[in-house]
C-alpha cells in the first residue's frame, strides 16, 4: 500500500519529472521502497519542481497553505484590507475598513511609546463583551504582539488588539495607544466573516507588499526542502549552510553551540522522518529580503519525536536562503 501511494503520488504531482513510470517500478523492484523515497526528497529541493508548482498558486501575499483570511493593515493610510481566498484558491479583496492605530508614527519599540507594531500576528483569541472593558466595544481580537522577530530584536510591549468603540458614546481621540480600532459595526462584520484560526494580521507602515515574485518563492521553498534533505540524510555541512552565522534560536541558543549540538546529533546517523505541513512564506513588511516561514512539523527519529509548529526568520542573501532565527 505504502509503495502504490508513492508512486501515484509522484505522478498526481510530477515531482519526479524525469523518472517514467517504469523506471520508478524498477527502481522499487531493485532497490525498495526507501530508495525511491530519497529521489523524491531530492526533487522537492529543486527549485524547476516549485518554478512549475507556484504557477497556478495564488502568491499574492507570499506562499500560504494555512491561511484563507489575510488582514492588511496600511497604517499611513488608516485602513485595514480584509482579504479572502475564493473556491479558485485566489485572494479577493472583502472589505475595507478605517482603522484608527497608534498616536506615533513608525514601529512599536517600547511598552507605553504609542505606536502600532509592523509585522506579521496571528489572532491568538477573542474577548467578548462580558469580560471586556465597554471602552474597547462589544469584543476584541487578541494578535500575538510581541512575536518571534520582535522578541529578537528586544521589542516589549503587550496588549495589541483589533477593537471597537466605546459602548457608552464616551468620545475618544481619533488614535489608539498601539491598537487597530475600527467602528463597532465594522468590527462585528469582520467577526461575521472570518475565522481565527485561518486568519493572519499583516501590518505595515504603509502598503503591505502584494503579488510576491514566485521566483523568490520557488527559491525559498526549494532551499527549504534542501535544508529538509540534508536533515533527513545526515549531510551535517549542508545543512549547516544554510544557517546564518549570526542565528539565533528562540531559546537565545547561538550558532556556536547550536552548530556543536547539531553535529553530536548528525553523528548518530539516526534515520529520520520528517514532514512539513501548513507551510506558510510571507515577506516581512518594511524589510527587504527577510522572510517568515512557518509550518507544522512531523518528526521522528529513533530517539526523539515531535509534533508542532515551526518558524524560521530567514535572509535571501545572494539567491540563498540563510536562517537567522528559529523556533
Amino acid at each position: 500500500m505504502l509503495a502504490k501511494a508513492l508512486f501515484l503520488s509522484v505522478m498526481a504531482l510530477g515531482a519526479i519529472t524525469s523518472l517514467q513510470s517504469y523506471d520508478v517500478l524498477t527502481d522499487y523492484r531493485l532497490h525498495g521502497i526507501e530508495n525511491i523515497q530519497k529521489k523524491m526528497d531530492k526533487e522537492l529541493a529543486k527549485k524547476s519542481y516549485w518554478i512549475k508548482y507556484l504557477k497556478t498558486q495564488d502568491t499574492t501575499f507570499g506562499y500560504l497553505e494555512k491561511y484563507s483570511n489575510v488582514l492588511a493593515c496600511n497604517k499611513s493610510k488608516a485602513t485595514l484590507k480584509l482579504y479572502i481566498k475564493n473556491s479558485k484558491g485566489r485572494f479577493y479583496n472583502k472589505n475595507k475598513h478605517h482603522a484608527y492605530t497608534g498616536k506615533n508614527k513608525g514601529d512599536k519599540q517600547t511598552e507605553g511609546d504609542l505606536r502600532t507594531p509592523v509585522g506579521i500576528y496571528n489572532i491568538v483569541s477573542k474577548k467578548n463583551q462580558r469580560n471586556l472593558d465597554p471602552f474597547y466595544g462589544p469584543l476584541a481580537f487578541v494578535t500575538s504582539y510581541p512575536n518571534l522577530y520582535d522578541k529578537y530584536r528586544g521589542k516589549d510591549g503587550h496588549g495589541i488588539w483589533i477593537h471597537g468603540f466605546p459602548l457608552n458614546n464616551e468620545k475618544r481621540n481619533k488614535y489608539t495607544k498601539g491598537c487597530i480600532a475600527l467602528k463597532n459595526s465594522n468590527l462585528q462584520c469582520l467577526e461575521r466573516e472570518i475565522k481565527i484560526k485561518d486568519t493572519i494580521l499583516i501590518i505595515a507602515e504603509h502598503q503591505v507588499k502584494k503579488n510576491i515574485s514566485k521566483a523568490k518563492l520557488a527559491t525559498i521553498l526549494a532551499d527549504l526542502y534542501a535544508w529538509r534533505y540534508a536533515w533527513i540524510y545526515n549531510d551535517i555541512e549542508r545543512y549547516l549552510s544554510f544557517y546564518s552565522r549570526d542565528f539565533k534560536r528562540a531559546d537565545g541558543t547561538t550558532y556556536k553551540f547550536f552548530e556543536r549540538y547539531k553535529r553530536r546529533i548528525f553523528r548518530k546517523k539516526e534515520k529520520k522522518t520528517i514532514i512539513f505541513k501548513d507551510l506558510n512564506v510571507i515577506p516581512y513588511p518594511n524589510t527587504k529580503n527577510i522572510y517568515q516561514i512557518t509550518f507544522y512539523e512531523i518528526y521522528k527519529s529513533d530517539t526523539f519525536r515531535f509534533n508542532g509548529n515551526k518558524e524560521l526568520l530567514i535572509r535571501l542573501t545572494n539567491n540563498k536562503m540563510k536562517i537567522f532565527l528559529e523556533k
